[in-house]
């Protein structure tokens, strides 16, 4: 049998879908915070020579000024506007709507305005470390050479929240020159002794038993709960404890009281500021004035408004030039208006989410975290006419500041649960938990619910979910079990 090989030309129509260079930079865009946008403009400002940051004193006046519609819960979609992404254009001239406002907008005044001066006023100042802190009070000791080093190298090798989880040894190998264990023994307890009291402690109880050698009276009942029976402490097992150690329960439970408000777990933080990364809102909900709903804005941060220098759209247009140098500024020109362009879909697309979270969760902005519904993305991208990915970029690291709080856009959407009733009604989870959280608190202290009488007890509001759905959502609140929760 033979086989035979042959190439056939022919012709085949075929549908398919391809990215483009501007619609990946576009959903890249989508998905960036208000920080991260200025971060990325920025950066392509430096890039693209063609562009440029608009002069505030350029735009007519009131330009900015206007407030968005607010939002009616009988508002329906704008579809239109979400079925694709926005096509890029390619002419010289920019639409001038959408502008972006700025409450600290770089301007352009007798000359070029110093970039790095603008960026060190809108620092924030630092703040003192726990290192620094220490050494103030380390450096004022009156120790030998060997001890001193040692000393410092302890110091620099505590954690954020002044524990010292590294061994000796490895502490050893990375100090230069080296110092031994032994040195390093002899300062940790000079260390030990800084303000705050129970600092360089290697696990909690060693902390907690720092804190009390130097609190004044009788703390015999104190130190022998801490040394002994810590996890006993944890897992509210009180009456264990008065069988080990001979004292009542009420012994136990006064000791355990004064240990909860007189130590801390953490001493770090009651003299250097735990860094906590701040949180910039990039959308606002506020009460209409007028009792027309809410209004949702976007929040501009320190976003600069962009476009594309005027001399080089000249140049592109222009003959003067050489083709090398009009083929290249009429590239960068592309590109600046395909990130412009990016920008505006980011921002006109975030508004239309946020207002259709509004709507959607209107009880929410009404009554707090009660209020939340069930709300899925793809409820949300089947009625704009997007697939689901595209309501996830514009949501992911965004916030919303609301009357309740700031909270990220994400937690408005959210599963939930029919209620038992069959009456239609629906739960959503966030709203579940904080019914839970709510029985919890007005529980009997002494008898606390376990989770089956938890989930008993949304049952009679119409909750359905099981034993292993509470248990879930208690951890996720950090509501301990119901042993723990028991008072003595």
């Amino acid at each position: 049998m033979s086989q035979m090989m042959s190439q056939i030309l022919g012709q085949h129509m075929r549908l398919e879908q391809r990215l483009t260079p501007q619609l990946i930079q576009s959903m890249d865009i989508l998905q960036l915070s208000t920080q991260a946008l200025e971060a990325r403009l920025t950066e392509e400002l430096e890039k693209n020579v063609t562009l440029e940051i608009v002069d505030v004193s350029e735009k007519p006046a009131g330009e900015d000024g206007a407030n968005p519609p607010p939002v009616d819960a009988s508002d329906g979609p704008q579809v239109e506007r979400f079925s694709r992404l926005d096509s890029f254009s390619r002419e010289n001239g920019l639409d001038a709507d959408d502008r972006v406002q700025s409450r600290s907008r770089i301007r352009r005044e007798s000359g070029e305005r110093d970039a790095k001066m603008d960026a060190m006023a809108n620092t924030a100042s630092r703040q003192v470390g726990i290192d620094e802190y220490l050494l103030q009070q380390w450096n004022l000791l009156d120790l030998d050479d060997e001890t001193r080093r040692a000393g410092e190298a302890i110091i620099y090798h505590l954690d954020e929240d002044g524990f010292l989880r590294t061994g000796f040894e490895q502490i050893s190998v990375e100090t230069r020159p080296p110092v031994g264990e032994d040195a390093l023994e002899r300062a940790l307890g000079h260390v030990q002794r800084l303000d705050p009291i129970g600092i360089a402690a290697r696990d909690y109880k060693e902390c907690l038993l720092l804190q009390l050698e130097a609190m004044p009276g009788d703390n015999t009942i104190e130190r022998v709960i801490i040394a002994e029976h810590l996890d006993n402490i944890v897992r509210n097992r009180y009456p264990a404890i008065a069988k080990a150690t001979g004292y009542s329960v009420g012994e136990i439970t006064a000791a355990v009281e004064a240990i909860r408000t007189m130590l801390v777990l953490q001493p770090a933080y009651l003299v250097v500021d735990k860094r906590i990364p701040r949180i910039f809102p990039d959308v606002v909900v506020e009460e209409d004035p007028h009792g027309k709903g809410f209004i949702v804005r976007m929040t501009r941060g320190n976003l600069p408004e962009i476009r594309i220098k005027p001399e080089f759209l000249e140049m592109t247009k222009s003959k003067k030039n050489g083709k090398d140098v009009r083929d290249y500024v009429r590239k960068q020109v592309e590109n600046g208006h395909a990130l412009i362009e990016a920008v505006k879909f980011r921002n006109s697309r975030l508004q239309e989410v946020a207002e259709a979270v509004v709507r959607y969760q209107a009880d929410f902005f009404d009554v707090g975290a009660a209020g939340l519904k069930v709300l899925r993305m793809s409820d949300l991208a089947e009625e704009f006419g997007c697939d689901p990915s595209t309501i996830s970029r514009a949501v992911a690291d965004k916030y919303v500041q609301t009357l309740y709080g700031i909270y990220p856009l994400r937690y408005f959407f959210t599963g939930g649960t029919g209620s038992s009733s069959g009456n239609g009604a629906s739960n959503g989870w966030e709203s579940i938990k904080t019914k839970m959280a709510d029985i919890v608190r007005h529980e009997d202290v002494r008898n606390p619910l376990n989770d089956d009488q938890i989930a008993a007890a949304l049952a009679k509001e119409n909750i359905t979910i099981s034993r292993r759905t509470v248990a879930k959502y208690r951890a996720q609140l950090d509501i301990p079990s119901a042993r723990q929760r028991k008072k003595f």
